[in-house]
């Protein structure tokens, strides 16, 4: 069943804190007119990355997870400390723009990060990176994105970042945990998003190598099976609608599908050098166990 977006039930959240590619910052509002009210249930947002959606919303209560432990550390340390994380950023931000080469410093911190995966090395990363565009290796898992052709921004304005993003967060509990141990957690009447690496497009990012839509489907079945809302992002048409990506879904799982238009793709323009892509319209598709409420 297709259906066009409902009229949104929550403002939209214009800040982002982390930079970050695939980001629904600017269409959060609208993925999030889908959902049910929340108001006993636990939202989950399985695939964290930058937040976006659960940002938006600002639950009273819910549980952001990712497997990916550098990133954890900085949302974990947002709600704990967020003294401390302005301060992670503003020390590498001082040094690479008192440097007369921040080339020089950038690929210092990534050198940094590659020997120590940590949080502090990756928030500066993720701000400084090409489009954050968080690109690792196979062969050793280095990341290997190079510097963005942008300054990131200061640290004055990461701070007022952290101010408006401090108090949406407030209920949010920051597990690294995989997308399976956080579907074992939800309840009926719970609500799980998810934002996975996408089949076509996400390969060389973060935690892509190793993830198989096939058993997200399965967690997906087993949490529906228990009541639980479930939404998911995944890949839709590209090329301003002349390439769809076909993927093959489980029968009767989803009862809703809608587009979500989400712009140009920043992944594409960092695979081809650059270049605009005027014509690259990515357009994303949202799926849903039940019809909303």
């Amino acid at each position: 069943m297709s259906m066009t977006l409902l009229p949104p039930a929550v403002p939209p959240l214009k800040t982002q804190l982390l930079k970050w590619v695939g980001n629904k910052q600017r269409f959060a509002h609208e993925i999030a007119s889908f959902f049910p009210p929340l108001e006993s249930g636990t939202y989950f947002e399985p695939f964290l990355g930058s937040a976006a959606v659960l940002g938006t919303i600002a639950p009273k209560k819910a549980i952001g997870s990712d497997a990916f432990k550098p990133l954890m550390g900085i949302w974990q340390t947002l709600k704990s400390d967020p003294e401390l994380l302005i301060n992670w950023y503003e020390t590498r931000w001082k040094r690479f723009n008192q440097s007369k080469d921040g080339k020089k410093i950038y690929e210092e911190i990534k050198a940094s990060f590659n020997e120590d995966p940590n949080p502090a090395d990756f928030l500066f990363l993720t701000r400084s990176c090409y489009g954050g565009v968080v690109r690792f290796r196979k062969l050793d898992g280095y990341m290997s994105t190079p510097m963005g052709p942008h300054d990131p921004i200061t640290p004055e304005s990461f701070r007022k970042r952290v101010e408006i993003w401090y108090p949406r967060i407030k209920g949010t509990k920051f597990m690294n945990i995989d997308y399976k141990e956080a579907f074992e957690m939800a309840r009926a009447g719970d609500v799980i998003y998810c934002d996975p690496p996408y089949v076509d497009s996400q390969g060389i990012l973060y935690g892509a190598q190793s993830f198989r839509l096939g058993n997200l489907m399965d967690s997906i079945q087993e949490a529906k099976s228990k009541g639980v809302y479930v939404a998911l992002s995944i890949d839709g048409s590209k090329r301003s609608d002349t390439h769809q990506i076909d993927i093959e879904l489980p029968k009767d799982l989803f009862e809703v599908e809608a587009s979500v238009n989400i712009g140009r793709s920043m992944l594409k323009r960092f695979q081809s050098l650059g270049e605009t892509l005027e014509g690259e319209v990515v357009q994303d598709r949202l799926l849903l166990t039940h019809s909303p409420i």
